[in-house]
């Protein structure tokens, strides 16, 4: 079967499923292979709960007319979305970096719904089956779709943007994330830069970060439309406040959001830049920042009895660990105290970046537990400084029992899974 023939099926169903846990009715099921199981085998499954087609690579598990047979489950899905995408006479806007992706993805979101039907990435959907997941999604209805591209490698922003060819392009940051996968710090910039390759190659447009030295650069020769507090900007961002909450100005207006830590300001000035982009009003730009809430872990501030927990768990590597804690220090509060867990993906770095941080907030005179084993193997000598190997050690210990009426900070790496200590501490 052909991909227009493939497309005309699922053009006439009620969407993509990959998962026959969540599997909609008429949907068409794509039996994508995982580490620890053949999805092939669940395609009887699907259509007995519903699935108008199933889409398999394994031609032993064909069962009738609805079975739609390929050489690959994976690159069959790819192929789809960028057929989709071909079909779509919408912008597109693509995001990637190293920090703060999915907030920035929430509130351009939130900021473009104002004016237009938009949809964009479901969480962090932001990988090789993520972003074709994302596009098939967009329907004839849409007019504005948000793509999240993540990656841990070289050329996987390359291969992304092949599918999705973003009109639009924006990078966060280039910070210390995945650096196992990227080689460094330098595969990081060269790596999130492939979005910058593929937006000059097609003679599409960048939105830039005007006060990040290392974007300007990378991003050159590029049509740019530019935010900051630099001068000759697009969007001139007045300035930005912290505690906790993050204000911005921009046009003589205020905007006060739900958004904790001045590492969020970048995040809140291209919503405002891409707003302004697509001529939203700056009424509606302000109105949909401010009443944006974060969810999922992400610099959520949680109010326990007389204390203030600030729940930053979704994630964490080197950058975003430096600017929660430069952050949190600089706090107008007292009786602070930080619970870190260890970063992961950082390779041969790992040791030196763990070690790094632990120095970086020895007598900064703010309590601080260190979780997990890299953080462990890098003790140091200081009374308000305390270890744990895992996260075990640390809730089985006397201190939680002490962390009422505190001023919390709580982040590390998603495998940390660090919002567990909520259900310990003491209401």
């Amino acid at each position: 079967m052909t991909l227009p023939e493939i497309y005309n099926l699922f053009r006439a169903t009620s969407g993509i499923a990959t998962d026959t846990r969540k599997i909609g009715q008429d949907a068409m099921f794509v039996a994508i292979k995982g580490e620890r199981f053949d999805a092939n085998t669940f395609a009887s499954e699907a259509l007995q709960k519903g699935a108008a087609y199933v889409v398999i690579d394994n031609p032993e598990y064909f069962i009738d007319e609805r079975t739609i047979v390929v050489e690959d489950s994976l690159v069959a899905l790819q192929q789809l979305a960028a057929y989709h995408r071909q079909q779509l006479a919408i912008p597109i806007v693509g995001l990637t970096g190293s920090n703060g992706k999915t907030t920035t993805k929430e509130l351009i979101n939130a900021v473009l719904s104002r004016k237009f039907k938009v949809v964009a990435t479901i969480g962090n959907l932001n990988n090789h089956i993520g972003v074709p997941l994302t596009l098939l999604s967009f329907t004839p209805d849409t007019q504005i779709g948000i793509v999240e591209m993540g990656a841990n490698h070289q050329k996987e922003i390359e291969f992304l943007c092949g599918i999705a060819t973003p009109d639009v392009g924006y990078i966060t940051n280039f910070g210390k994330a995945h650096l196992e996968g990227f080689g460094g710090v330098e595969g990081v910039i060269k790596g999130k830069s492939e979005l910058y390759t593929y937006l000059k190659q097609n003679n599409k447009t960048a939105i830039v970060n005007a006060d990040d030295a290392i974007q300007i650069e990378k991003s050159e020769g590029i049509d740019r439309f530019t935010f900051g507090t630099a001068a000759n900007v697009d969007v001139a961002i007045g300035r930005v406040s912290a505690n906790p909450f993050v204000a911005a100005w921009f046009d003589g207006i205020e905007v006060r959001s739900n958004l904790i830590g001045s590492y969020n300001a970048n995040n809140i000035s291209a919503a405002i830049a891409i707003g302004k982009y697509f001529n939203v009003a700056d009424v509606d730009i302000k109105h949909a920042i401010e009443v944006y809430v974060p969810a999922n872990n992400r610099s959520q501030l949680i109010t326990r009895g007389a204390g203030e927990i600030i729940l930053d768990a979704y994630n964490a590597n080197p950058s975003s660990m430096a600017a929660a804690t430069a952050n949190f220090l600089a706090l107008d509060k007292s009786d602070k105290v930080m619970i870190l867990g260890d970063m992961f993906e950082l390779g041969q770095e790992s040791a030196d970046e763990h070690a790094q941080l632990v120095a970086s907030l020895k007598g900064k005179g703010v309590s601080a537990h260190f979780i997990g084993n890299d953080f462990f193997r890098n003790r140091i000598d200081d009374e308000q400084l305390h270890f744990y190997p895992d996260f075990e050690s640390f809730i089985s210990s006397d201190v939680v029992n002490t962390l009422s009426d505190k001023t919390l900070l709580i982040k590390g790496s998603r495998g940390m899974a660090l919002e567990r200590i909520l259900d310990y501490l003491p209401v």
